[in-house]
């Protein structure tokens, strides 16, 4: 089949195509759209953003992307503006273009384009774009100007309606139930259900799923890995469900970070700040929950808190499902308690008790943007003065996310006191024998996520906290 979207309203038609061709590549060397730029190719520096619109309802969701880890076929379906659709018939720069330019926010003008597709993202409106505009950019890097003029121009840009209307009627036409090709031996699935994703399993058991290829793309990029037959999960709607509950939040695999913030956010706060701080925005807007939890990396962000929170894992596969708490999803570095034929389909988080005790971090190099050197979450029960329960969990400590055994005996049924606190962040120090890489030392990691558990200490007492001068308090 052939890959089929719009650009600028226009079909284009690529026919068969490599499922792992980045669209970056295709834009610039193929369609000469140079005006996207390659920086990293790892879905870090922004430079590569365009926007993405798919069918919701009778509305187009526009989001921010990497074009650098999004596969042609991701594309199929969908609508797609570059830096080069903002201009008008007669040449002028768009809005916020004409105040970038007045605002001095270019200089050597590389990185421009993707600062100009975020923004113009949060001025129509675009998925996960309700956020000031340092959080809309955190995930585009400037080497030269210097973010003053650029954090200006977002807030000076006057927000305005895109016209969709025609778009409508062209992507409805391209709808179709699922698709699929091949080229060069190379198969492709994008299935439309669960179950038509379970039936591709039951006969292609060794395919490489892919979400929002926020991982799976480097291993392309940077690793020049060839996938073999792949199953695209972006399309699977019942994957993306969002249930809320008195009891829990349930969320579909296929639920991306930013659709899951306000949610999560409802859940517990801090939840929502980790969220805000999974990669910048583009990377929210590709990468999933049950991806984040299927790759099996010790050091993503989300397993950590929902380990603490108490969550559920549900696979599926053509014979049936089955649920297991998330902690016994993680068996090994690498390695998942998932079958062959079986995937992810969705998570339930309990709702934390109103009265419960619920601190959740994450430690990095850079505040924006960046891979945890060590992500702590700690979910305790507190009864007249005494801890009732504790749930520890920590990512970057272990090869797998991981709870803290034995801070957890030493917290559970003690006072709730600081002279516990102290016990149980000794007690800690036995838990994990983390590593030294780039990221931290393992004296490092050790010492700071101790120094977790007297944060949550000092914030329940009211204290505030600073830590590399952002203000952390009650």
């Amino acid at each position: 089949m052939s890959v089929r979207f719009l650009l600028d309203g226009e079909l284009v038609d690529l026919g068969e195509v490599d499922p792992t061709a980045a669209l970056l590549d295709h834009l610039r060397y193929t369609m000469r759209r140079t005006g996207t730029k390659e920086g990293c190719a790892e879905g870090d520096c922004g430079a590569c953003t365009v926007l993405v619109g798919s069918l919701e309802g009778e509305d187009i969701g526009w989001r921010a992307v990497n074009s650098c880890i999004q596969f042609l076929p991701m594309v199929n379906g969908k609508a797609l503006m570059t830096v080069e659709s903002l201009k008008a018939d007669d040449g002028a720069l768009c809005p916020l273009q004409d105040v970038m330019a007045a605002n001095g926010s270019s200089q050597c003008g590389f990185c421009t384009p993707g600062f100009v597709m975020s923004l113009h993202g949060r001025t129509i409106g675009a998925k996960g774009c309700d956020l000031p505009v340092a959080d809309v950019i955190a995930g585009n890097l400037c080497r030269c100007t210097g973010y003053g003029p650029i954090l200006e121009a977002g807030e000076n840009a006057e927000p305005h309606l895109h016209d969709d209307a025609a778009l409508m009627e062209g992507l409805k036409a391209l709808t179709v139930e699922a698709a699929s090709g091949e080229w060069q031996g190379l198969r492709w699935f994008a299935p439309r259900s669960s179950d038509e994703l379970a039936a591709l399993l039951a006969e292609h058991p060794d395919a490489r799923l892919v979400a929002g290829a926020t991982d799976v793309g480097l291993w392309v990029t940077k690793g020049l890995r060839t996938l073999g037959t792949v199953i695209f999960l972006g399309d699977v709607a019942d994957l993306a469900r969002i249930e809320e509950t008195e009891e829990a939040l349930t969320l579909g695999a296929g639920v991306r970070y930013a659709d899951a913030h306000a949610a999560m956010a409802r859940l517990h706060p801090d939840l929502g700040e980790l969220v805000r701080r999974i990669g910048g925005l583009q990377v929210r807007n590709a990468g999933t929950i049950g991806g984040n939890i299927a790759n099996g990396s010790p050091i993503g962000d989300g397993p950590p808190a929902l380990i603490a929170l108490g969550a559920e894992l549900t696979l599926r596969s053509a014979s049936g499902r089955r649920t297991m708490p998330l902690e016994d999803y993680f068996l090994a570095y690498g390695k998942q308690d998932r079958r062959p034929g079986e995937f992810v389909e969705s998570v339930r988080i309990p709702r934390p008790a109103i009265d419960a005790v619920i601190h959740i971090a994450k430690l990095s190099r850079r505040f924006d943007s960046d891979i945890s050197a060590v992500c702590g979450a700690f979910a305790l029960s507190v009864s007249e003065g005494t801890i009732t329960a504790a749930r520890v969990a920590f990512g970057g400590m272990a090869a797998t996310p991981k709870r803290a055994e034995a801070c957890e005996a030493a917290l559970t049924g003690q006072p709730f006191a600081e002279t516990t606190i102290a016990a149980a962040a000794e007690a800690l120090k036995s838990d994990f024998d983390p590593l030294t890489d780039v990221r931290g030392s393992s004296a490092y990691r050790v010492e700071t996520a101790a120094n977790l558990l007297h944060r949550l200490w000092l914030r329940e007492q009211g204290t505030a906290i600073s830590v590399l001068n952002v203000e952390v308090g009650a």
